[in-house]
């Protein structure tokens, strides 16, 4: 795009001292602007980024990537389903569950999702018992009637490890005395703790042979969990499987079961993005102020190169190195001090925490504790193209307002 004479030009410019030092003062405001712009860019998406992974990784703990389920009632032919998965190269593990809405009474009373697990399997598909703060999930023995609560949903109930709690489930059991909701006691063998208000509220587990006992289901469960190599495959992979199995299946996957929580995730960072890009386009508008003031105060300069056969078009790529060369200058510093600080910033969150004396993101009361950090390339990349971008942008006018300069006019007086 740039011929070596204005490019060689606009160099100099840059290189050679100024008459006014308001220019340079002007000038080197630009770049850190600039540089500030891009390092708040770069440290806000890493961390909305680190969120969204911690809290994805969080809740896919707890839940499979995909699930396979009966349409009409349980799935009774699940240890086919279970070996067909098995089958796939793209799945790494499968796992049957049941799961029913249910009131828990201990002291207290609370509703909870009750799922039936099978402890030998369940982490191929999960990582609960990674999660589990007291007792294991081999203590969930066939017929034991063993139950693993949810840390707050223990603390909720009154009911910690040895207690004895109630389950009641919708579903009803006809007696002389009328319609009474079907109910079993169940001792608390284990205590989780995800991180995530939806299960260490609303969750508790029991072995397979219970559940299916409580539900009056057989042999059949509600379906069969998938966990893959590729996350963003469960749909594929499910769909799949499901088409390999007899008759009609419900499928399920991750997205599509929290889709509003990542969609407004996504559209947070999307709506930080756009407002953080304004930091940068206000440096971009001190850009372009230096440049107006540098063009009038090269008139004659431009009057003379004019004349000596340089084209307008020569005269606007001189101004347009010159201001590019600020912005990459800026650009370039803003993503080396970006990408520093999002990669430690943890570590300087921690000397801030000593300095102050306090927590500033207590365990007692956030889920997640410290600042997650997560530096995409494609996210500094995109932060380092709208900066260029933008400063492109502004130095068109000032090169523009520098092209028509009369050298007539701009001699006149020389």
């Amino acid at each position: 795009m740039f011929q070596p004479l204005p490019f060689s030009i606009g160099l100099r410019y840059l290189r050679a001292k100024r008459r006014n030092g308001f220019i340079s003062f002007i000038s080197m405001a630009s770049i850190l602007g600039i540089i500030i712009g891009v390092i708040a860019l770069i440290t806000t998406i890493a961390v909305m980024s680190g969120f969204q992974q911690e809290l994805r990784d969080r809740i896919l703990g707890m839940v499979a990537h995909a699930t396979v389920s009966g349409l009409d009632g349980p799935l009774q032919d699940w240890p086919r389903a279970v070996e067909l998965a098995g089958q796939d190269p793209r799945v790494l593990g499968a796992a049957p569950y049941v799961e029913t809405e249910s009131l828990v009474q201990g002291l207290n009373r609370r509703g909870a999702i009750i799922r039936g697990v099978l402890p030998e399997l369940e982490p191929r598909v999960s990582e609960l018992g990674e999660k589990m703060v007291q007792g294991s999930l081999a203590d969930l023995k066939p017929g034991g009637y063993g139950i693993v609560l949810g840390r707050e949903l223990s603390l909720m109930l009154g009911a910690g490890v040895g207690d004895a709690v109630n389950v009641y489930i919708s579903e009803s059991t006809v007696t002389p005395l009328g319609a009474m909701p079907r109910a079993r006691r169940f001792t608390v063998v284990g205590i989780f703790e995800a991180g995530a208000q939806e299960y260490d509220l609303g969750m508790a587990l029991v072995h397979l042979q219970d559940a299916q006992k409580l539900g009056r289901m057989g042999e059949g469960v509600t379906g069969v969990r998938l966990k893959l190599n590729d996350l963003w495959q469960a749909w594929p992979v499910a769909r799949d499987l499901s088409d390999r199995l007899d008759g009609a299946y419900r499928v399920r996957d991750w997205t599509r079961d929290h889709a509003n929580f990542f969609r407004a995730l996504k559209m947070e960072k999307t709506v930080m993005f756009i407002l953080l890009s304004l930091v940068i386009a206000i440096a971009a508008f001190n850009l372009v102020s230096s440049l107006v003031m540098l063009v009038q105060d090269k008139q004659s300069d431009i009057a003379i190169l004019r004349t000596l056969g340089l084209s307008p078009g020569g005269v606007m790529r001189v101004f347009v190195v010159q201001g590019l060369v600020i912005g990459v200058v800026g650009i370039a510093i803003g993503v080396a001090g970006g990408v520093l600080l999002a990669s430690n910033l943890s570590h300087v969150v921690r000397f801030i925490e000593g300095l102050v004396g306090a927590e500033l993101m207590p365990s007692d009361v956030y889920y997640i504790s410290g600042v997650p950090t997560l530096v995409d390339p494609m996210d500094v990349l995109s932060v380092a193209g709208v900066a260029f971008v933008l400063c492109l942008l502004a130095t068109l006018y000032p090169a523009w307002r520098a092209s028509r300069t009369d050298p007539a006019t701009a001699l006149r007086y020389e």
